[in-house]
């Protein structure tokens, strides 16, 4: 049986049921209380487990109200479920306000891992992986929207987004705006029947989608912008600078010549020495 005074963040299939994970099954059938994001939705996909526990909404726009009501049942010993429609919780879905409350009280929370429609699609796309960035939604109005894809164009690795079907076309607009004619990957019906990732710069994905009508929310992936290496300047060039002041010493160019280019400073004494030497004869 489940410990009492326990919150699970449980994750849910984000289409393909048998994506849900025995433990997951197990816990949503030993839990006093079910939180759902939509409990219509969630009903759905107990009912395909044989599942029946109670079920209360926990959303936007109820979570302070529901919120509180959910820590009072933890408070009284019960063990409680949150779910969202899909995938984890407290990834783009409500519920981080529940968890923060939950351990101020010293409430055990446990998380039982699955699916995740960000890592489902990064891991299929064939972009860099090792450094990545996952910024949920963009904003909804264009100015703000642009406003925040300028903060992240200059962030390496992937950036991962998540977008609704009709402000889609707009956001990938704005991206080769903001961002340049980028490799981008838009993944969408991730685990259903018709999964597809439409892989291409964005002008090429624009086209291709000329001729699809997105249904659902995606995840978008952008890849990183091309790095600019910085120049380094010549060990040369460094010392051509700072004997231009008459003022230092030979000790005080070498130790800044070889701060500034890596050298080490007995390198740049010597060639310091040489170049004045040259002048000098000259």
């Amino acid at each position: 049986m489940t410990p009492a005074a326990t919150l699970y963040i449980i994750a849910t299939p984000i289409g393909n049921l048998e994506d849900i994970t025995y433990r997951a099954v197990r816990i949503l059938g030993e839990v006093d209380l079910i939180a759902a994001e939509d409990t219509r939705h969630s009903l759905k996909l107990l009912s395909h487990f044989g599942i029946s526990k109670p079920l209360t909404s926990y959303f936007d726009h109820n979570q302070q109200l529901k919120g509180e009501r959910i820590l009072s049942a933890l408070r009284q010993g019960k063990s409680v479920a949150l779910i969202s429609d899909a995938g984890t919780p407290c990834v783009s879905d409500p519920g981080y306000q529940l968890v923060r409350d939950a351990v101020a009280e010293h409430i055990r929370v446990i998380p039982i891992p699955g699916s995740c429609a960000a890592i489902t699609a990064l891991s299929a796309s064939g972009l860099p992986s090792d450094t990545f960035t996952f910024a949920g939604f963009p904003p909804s109005r264009q100015g703000k929207r642009r406003t925040f894809l300028t903060s992240m164009a200059a962030l390496p690795g992937t950036l991962i987004l998540y977008e609704a079907p009709h402000r889609l076309l707009q956001t990938l607009l704005d991206i080769k705006e903001v961002c340049g004619d980028r490799p981008i990957i838009v993944a969408r019906e991730l685990t259903k029947i018709y999964e597809e990732f439409i892989r291409g710069t964005v002008s090429e994905v624009l086209a291709s989608l000329d001729s699809i009508t997105i249904r659902g929310e995606v995840a978008l992936l952008v890849a990183p912008g091309e790095r600019e290496e910085p120049e380094h300047e010549t060990l040369e060039s460094v010392l051509a600078r700072l004997m231009a002041d008459s003022t230092l010493s030979i000790k005080d160019i070498a130790r800044q010549a070889a701060a500034i280019t890596g050298v080490s400073r007995s390198e740049a004494y010597q060639e310091a020495l040489r170049v004045k030497n040259i002048r000098e004869d000259a």
